[in-house]
């Protein structure tokens, strides 16, 4: 490829650092000198992907492999890509600038069904054939990992491989079949068979699907001889020993997440039913005290960076959070490090730790109490209470914080027109508790920001059988909140119920859905995550086209031995267990944290020393 071509071309778009590469911290090596070349794709924007911690995980550990290179690769925005298909330009990686269809792997990380229509544009810039089951040895393996993958099957036709779980764990094995295989030679299926003989290995194209007349799905079953009936996924068991980066790629530009992730543990136990990361990331594992200050020692020294975020589903659970807190700041304090605390559950806010961090900068404050009242707080069991909140809140504002973030979901399971007015109690409650602090005890301009996002059921949650709000109903409720927080201090965010909608249909989708998508994005769908480029109405086209009706998928409740579509994916919780926490929700019973008692959810089937 002339690279001189892609350097004009770059110059004549927005945000042309989008596509530059040359990094520091960036890996360099000689494509000639490996036997493996890997394009990691996200599919989004350079300043999304690049502020993904997984990414930046994998990155590095397969650059570890001296017989593997693995380079970046982004979605190009709108401007790019007319620019590309003009100049008749492939995808090409960050790092060389080499056309990703010469690559042996092209992998996608899948954080959000809403991305699904950048995998199909991406595909096709690179011209790599979009069905998996029209590409040759001449094409890279396509492979998809990350939380959508536990249900990839709307995107199954596109697909080669799906990795199941953590991909520290498996990408080796995965690599060394590749490469052996490549020694040996053989057609794609050869290969194909061999990884999907790899434990949290799951290829599409070796299992059926069938229907019933009705339209659900009436069973899934491998039709090869070998291939496991259910993919189990992969845990790390250790995070100590498993690898973690000590240096990672700075951007030229401002990114989302623009300074050092210390992840600090892995999984949730507080079990909240709405939430799929906290049910697909057990068991949890933290990383020790030690490892974490050494590890933000690297990072600060190779990357020069001056926040560290740490990162979890719910940093305030980690067991030896205050001490880490308190050790971090002791050591880089003098060099202006701050700290930042993102996930923290409003039971588990400590003062001792908000006035650690606030000693080089003050960053805003974020609390997710969910739900306005605490019978819907039960329902989804959320263990906090108002009291919580108006404690963690008092003690906030006692402390110098003046800007504070509270996230809700509306059209929760139960929900009724008192669970959203508590949103509004909460929020008058809010500012009850700053103006309750001495006057020269707080700082003054109080901002109490109110954000609701949408419920969507999603797969491996104990509401996976739940039906949607309706659109309607959903703009109902915000229109209701609209009224009810027209309050001083207090402003009110919300997000569109269209593209909850969407990402609901996605997010329980079978493998009928896939034609849909290629309809969609045959249409002009891509970017759907972004306010601009969304367009429901296109999807909604797509849909009538391929005889498809969306609110089966998202509006419809479903029975209990109801074959999911996903119910050959196994992620140590088993069913059993998610219906029974759904019953308990439907009679707005607790269960209690599992790290008091175990709750039974399956996990421990694994691996020994997990729970």
């Amino acid at each position: 490829m002339n690279k001189g071509q892609i350097d004009r071309l770059i110059g004549q778009v927005s945000k042309p650092v989008r596509y530059m590469g040359n990094e520091y911290n960036m890996v360099e090596k000689d494509p000639a000198s490996v036997e493996i070349r890997f394009a990691f794709a996200f599919p989004d924007v350079y300043e999304i992907g690049m502020s993904h911690l997984g990414m930046k995980i994998l990155y590095h550990l397969m650059n570890e492999r001296e017989d593997t290179y693995c380079e970046r690769v982004f979605a190009p925005w709108p401007d790019m890509e007319t620019k590309m298909r003009e100049a008749n330009l492939p995808l090409f990686a960050l790092e060389t600038k080499d056309p990703v269809s010469e690559f042996d792997f092209l992998g996608f990380t899948l954080q959000y069904e809403l991305s699904y229509t950048n995998v199909l544009n991406m595909l096709d810039l690179a011209r790599i054939p979009l069905l998996a089951r029209d590409r040759t040895l001449d094409d890279p393996f396509v492979i998809a990992g990350g939380p959508c993958a536990f249900n990839c099957e709307p995107l199954a036709d596109f697909l080669d491989l799906v990795a199941l779980g953590e991909g520290e764990e498996l990408i080796g094995d995965l690599l060394d079949v590749y490469k052996q295989w490549k020694s040996e030679g053989g057609d794609r299926d050869a290969f194909l068979l061999r990884a999907a003989r790899i434990p949290g290995i799951y290829v599409p194209k070796f299992y059926d699907v069938e229907y019933m007349d009705d339209g659900r799905v009436k069973a899934v079953t491998p039709n090869r001889d070998g291939v496991p009936s259910r993919v189990v996924k992969r845990v790390v068991k250790d995070l100590d020993r498993v690898y973690f980066p000590d240096r990672i790629i700075v951007p030229f530009m401002d990114i989302v997440h623009d300074r050092i992730m210390l992840e600090i543990f892995r999984g949730c136990t507080k079990g909240c039913r709405f939430c799929q990361a906290g049910m697909i990331y057990r068991p949890v594992r933290e990383r020790s005290l030690e490892t974490l200050l050494d590890l933000a020692d690297k990072l600060i020294r190779s990357t020069g960076y001056e926040e560290i975020s740490l990162s979890s589903l719910s940093t305030g659970d980690y067991s030896r959070l205050e001490d880490l807190v308190r050790d971090l700041m002791a050591r880089h304090w003098s060099e202006r490090v701050s700290l930042s605390l993102p996930s923290l559950r409003l039971d588990s806010f400590a003062r001792e730790y908000i006035e650690q961090v606030q000693r080089v900068k003050k960053t805003g404050l974020t609390f997710a109490p969910e739900a306005g009242t605490q019978r819907l707080r039960n329902v989804i069991n959320k263990g906090i209470t108002q009291e919580d909140l108006s404690r963690s809140l008092t003690d906030a504002f006692g402390s110098g914080w003046n800007n504070v973030k509270l996230y809700f979901m509306i059209g929760l399971p139960t929900e009724t027109t008192e669970d959203l007015e508590g949103i509004a109690y909460l929020a008058r409650m809010a500012v009850d508790c700053y103006y309750g602090v001495e006057k020269n005890k707080r700082e003054k301009g109080l901002k109490i920001t109110i954000s609701t996002s949408s419920f969507v059921p999603k797969p491996f949650t104990p509401f996976q059988w739940e039906p949607q709000d309706t659109i309607e109903e959903l703009r109902e409720k915000q229109h209701m909140l609209q009224k009810l927080l027209k309050l001083k201090h207090v402003d009110y965010s919300w997000h569109d119920p269209e593209t909850s909608f969407l990402e609901a249909v996605m997010a329980r989708g079978d493998r009928r859905i896939g034609q849909v998508m290629l309809t969609a994005w045959q249409n002009g769908a891509r970017f759907d995550s972004w306010a601009e480029h969304f367009s429901l109405g296109r999807w909604m086209d797509a849909f009538t086209e391929c005889g498809l009706d969306p609110y089966f998928y998202a509006y419809r409740k479903r029975d209990r031995d109801e074959v999911l579509p996903w119910d050959h994916i196994d992620t140590g919780v088993s069913k059993a267990f998610l219906w029974s926490e759904y019953m308990k929700a439907l009679n707005e019973e607790t269960t209690p944290d599992c790290r008091l008692s175990c709750t039974g959810c399956g996990v421990r089937r694994l691996g020994e020393g997990l729970c």
